[in-house]
């Protein structure tokens, strides 16, 4: 083997552990995510002769007697494979009420014999008779689907096959996640308007100076995240330290306390400051590789300190500001656990929604259709970034 070759091997070889680590911690969740959110097998598995005899229904009344005596041996083989709480759980999410019917029929079918299976099950439980109990088995029935996210769009597709709004009680997605990116971009803007100047206090201060500042610009990353928000609720609370303040001053009354915690303030406040340093650091990386005489010399040519500022500065600081937005705005977008804790029901963000399909629903489907979008969401924004500023003009420093 020639040189060449064997220096590609040992580069090789002392990426590869690199490599590996990235596609077991990163593509590889990625991709289950993107896989589990059109790909809904369960019911398929469970019931494949219901499927495939509903398959040939055309969706007007009720099905052939075929799909009910499919269904009758099914869901008593699921019940003793203990597969039938995946089906019922599965067919729930498309029409409500429907795990219940699924459990009792199961139970029940074990003490019949024979059909005919329409009137056993219609005898079962009325659901049996209403056509949309058999068009949401066929619609689970499918193993890969999109119904995952025209749910998470607040759609969904009726039974001859258009794609409709959902009802008005049951739109909650689109309007969380405006909701999110609103915060998220109000949250990026507040810490460009408070990091900005710090960066820039930090990067012309001497040297002592500026080291003892940029130490206290990272003590949010040395202390644990649930701690500074657990500082915030202190401090937020009705009761807690700012509102006494407030109220030793005079500027409110005991009476006329400030609600601002449990709501979207509380949750603005504690994220910006837990995304600040995200900011200021990309800033300070720029700031400081920008030579003071620049300012001198545009004074010097007869600009103004704001014309000096806006025409020779702030282009300068650009790559440094592009960074720190996209970085602040990309993780507000997915942040859950400060929400979480202070924000209350007014100040949950599409993360938490997340985790509460993650978790509590057990709606994995419906999760990982959300944090496609999310995905997606990033990635048009990173594009967009790229056609305007340019991803090479983009610094951390």
């Amino acid at each position: 083997m020639s040189t060449a070759g064997r220096g590609r091997l040992r580069a090789l070889g002392l990426v590869l552990p690199l490599l590996l680590f990235i596609l077991v911690t990163f593509v590889a969740p990625l991709a289950t995510m993107l896989l589990r959110s059109i790909h809904e097998p369960a019911v398929a598995d469970a019931l494949p002769e219901t499927v495939a005899a509903l398959g040939e229904w055309d969706g007007e009344g009720l099905p052939p007697e075929a799909a009910y005596e499919a269904l009758a041996r099914e869901l008593v083989r699921a019940r003793g494979e203990r597969t039938l709480g995946k089906v019922a759980g599965a067919v729930n999410r498309v029409r409500s009420g429907l795990r219940s019917v699924f459990t009792r029929t199961a139970r029940d079918l074990r003490d019949v014999g024979a059909g005919p299976w329409r009137d056993v099950l219609e005898g079962i439980d009325p659901a049996w008779a209403e056509p949309a109990t058999w068009h949401a088995v066929r619609q689970t029935g499918q193993r890969f689907t999109s119904r995952h996210y025209l749910n998470a769009l607040d759609l969904q597709r009726m039974p001859d096959g258009s794609v409709a709004r959902q009802p008005e009680e049951r739109r909650i997605y689109v309007s969380l996640l405006w909701r999110t990116l609103l915060v998220s971009a109000v949250i990026t803007v507040l810490c460009l308007l408070l990091g900005y100047p710090v960066a820039h206090l930090i990067a012309h201060a001497p040297e002592r100076r500026a080291n003892v500042l940029l130490a206290l610009v990272l003590i949010p990353f040395w202390t644990s995240l649930l701690v500074r928000t657990t500082a915030w609720i202190v401090l937020l609370q009705t009761q807690g330290v700012i509102n006494d303040l407030l109220v030793a001053v005079g500027l409110v009354g005991d009476d006329g306390r400030l609600a601002m915690i449990y709501n979207m303030t509380g949750t603005i406040i504690a994220m910006t400051h837990v995304l600040l340093p995200f900011m200021v650091l990309p800033l300070y990386s720029v700031m400081r590789a920008i030579p003071g005489q620049y300012m001198s010399a545009a004074s010097s040519l007869g600009a103004t300190p704001a014309q000096a500022f806006f025409r020779v500065y702030w282009p300068q600081t650009l790559p440094g500001v592009g960074a720190g937005s996209l970085l602040v705005f990309i993780l507000a977008i997915g942040y859950y656990i400060t929400p979480a804790l202070v924000g209350g029901s007014k100040g949950q963000l599409i993360s938490n929604m997340v985790a509460y399909h993650m978790q509590t629903s057990l709606n994995w489907g419906l999760a990982a259709a959300l944090g496609g979008i999310l995905l997606a969401g990033v990635l048009a924004l990173y594009m967009l970034y790229d056609r305007l500023v340019g991803v090479e003009r983009l610094s951390l420093g």
